[in-house]
Parts: C-alpha cells; sequence; structure tokens
C-alpha cells in the first residue's frame, strides 16, 4: 500500500488502516469482556464478491452498531467463523467497508469525525434536521456517492433512518436497491440499546448479551419487484414489520417506548 493512496473519496488509506486499528483495540472489550456479542452466520462474508453487496440492518445506538459490525465483517475475513476472539485481525481490515451515516450526526464532535473518516458515506436526511421535521428533496451527490461505494466495495446503511424500532423503511434504500442491483444481506442485532446509551459511546450497563444475525442474501426480482414489494422484504428481514411487535416480550415493548419517549428530540 503506498503511504498516500487514496480511495474514492480521498481518504488515505494509510491513515483509515491505523485509525480502524486504533479505534477497533479501544472499543474490542464493549462486545467481547463488559459485554458479550452472540455472532451467528458469519460464514457469509467469505464468499461474497468484493463489491456491490448492501447490508441491511435494524438500528439501536449512533456508533455501537457500526463498529459492532467492524469487527465482525473483520474477523470473519481474517478466518474467524461467528467470534472476535483475538484482535489480530485489525492489523489487516477491510479498507473498502463503508457505511451509511446522517451527515449532521457524523459532524458532532471529534469522535463522529474519526469514525466518520473511517467509512461513513454521509447524506442529509430528507425527513428530518436539526430535531425538526422537513420535506426536502433528495441529494443526487448522496446517491452517487452510495453508488461509488458500492462500486468500492461494500455498504452498510440502516434503512429506518433511526434508532427507533419498527419505525417504517425509507424508500430510498429500496429505489438503491432496485436501481444498482446490489446483493442485499439482512443483519438483524440486539441487545446494543441495553447496553449503551443512544450515542452507542457510554456503557449503560455490562453483562448484556448483544445479538448479531447474518442471515443469507434476500430474494429480490430487480426488474419486477414494485419499490413497495421491496420495503416489504426488507421490513420482514431485518424484523421490523409490524407483526414482529406480537413476539416481542412485553416488558421490552415497554423499555422501548420508553427510550422513545426519551429521545423526541433525537431526530
Amino acid at each position: 500500500m503506498g503511504l498516500f493512496k487514496r480511495n474514492p473519496f480521498g481518504h488515505i488509506l494509510f491513515l483509515k488502516t491505523w485509525l480502524i486499528r486504533i479505534m477497533g483495540a479501544m472499543t474490542h472489550r464493549r462486545y467481547r469482556g463488559f459485554n458479550e456479542l452472540q455472532i451467528e452466520g458469519s460464514e457469509i462474508f467469505k464468499d461474497l464478491p468484493g463489491n456491490n453487496v448492501l447490508f441491511v440492518s435494524n438500528h439501536q445506538t449512533y456508533f455501537a452498531d457500526v463498529v459492532a459490525m467492524f469487527h465482525v465483517f473483520n474477523a470473519s475475513l481474517s478466518g474467524r467463523t461467528d467470534s472476535i476472539k483475538n484482535i489480530g485481525y485489525l492489523w489487516r481490515p477491510k479498507l473498502n467497508l463503508y457505511y451509511v451515516a446522517a451527515k449532521e450526526t457524523m459532524r458532532d464532535g471529534l469522535l463522529a469525525r474519526i469514525l466518520a473518516y473511517a467509512g461513513a458515506i454521509t447524506v442529509e436526511r430528507t425527513w428530518r434536521a436539526k430535531g425538526q421535521d422537513i420535506n426536502r428533496q433528495v441529494k443526487m451527490s448522496d446517491i452517487t456517492n452510495i453508488k461509488r461505494a458500492l462500486d468500492d466495495g461494500w455498504v452498510i446503511t440502516f434503512p429506518q433512518g433511526t434508532t427507533k424500532p419498527f419505525k417504517p423503511i425509507r424508500k430510498g434504500t429500496a429505489h438503491i436497491i432496485r436501481q444498482y442491483k446490489p446483493i442485499v444481506i439482512p443483519i438483524v442485532i440486539d441487545g446494543f440499546r441495553r447496553s449503551f446509551d443512544k450515542k452507542g459511546v457510554v456503557i449503560k450497563k455490562k453483562g448484556i448479551l448483544q445479538s448479531m444475525v447474518i442471515k443469507e442474501p434476500l430474494e429480490i426480482d430487480y426488474e419486477n419487484d414494485s419499490i413497495d414489494d421491496i420495503v416489504e422484504k426488507l421490513e420482514y428481514a431485518i424484523e421490523q414489520h409490524p407483526s414482529f411487535l406480537k413476539v416481542i416480550p412485553q416488558e421490552e415493548l415497554e423499555e422501548a417506548e420508553e427510550l422513545n419517549k426519551k429521545r423526541q428530540w433525537e431526530y
């Protein structure tokens, strides 16, 4: 790797490598120590192509979710199936791994800016800004950047656009899937909301079992499935369809509702 070689977004890969190594070492015990991350299905990563893969997931904190995914993805690619034991996998991290995040969130402080350099594709929300409901056009530059990231590697996105559970899937994700035809891998996470504060920075409780389930590629007919069809498939795949409310323990529903009340200003 050349010392000043850059990715398509102008980030210096040498600097990005060291940021991932350092941040990974600092956060490892958050998923294997203070709390325990149970992983299922990570063997799928080894059989995926090098680019045009879109990971879709539910969302529970600003940062802890995606940091955990960086650990799991890199561990699996280095031969650790369903395990992040031994952080040697951080020495040669996957550098063409990106994630979609709100621009205003990734400008909120030094930590957010560091995490942004590690792989964020920042986009402007079309429905919410600075705590207020809005309605604005999608920026074509945001779509172009997602396409650029897919051309270069793998992209993680949280199609609900919020950490609040069972909120609607944003149709923009379905449009991207239909237009660019990526392999779509669903991921379902749990336990992060109980482990961390809403930003995913402060450990709120220790001894929490976190989970990450990586599913088989979603079956999508890119030519014939409508946008609504794709949205519904995403809802079921990441277990955020309203029907899943019936199988969630009442205490978890009450906890989620209480958290939602506290986060009215969040988005």
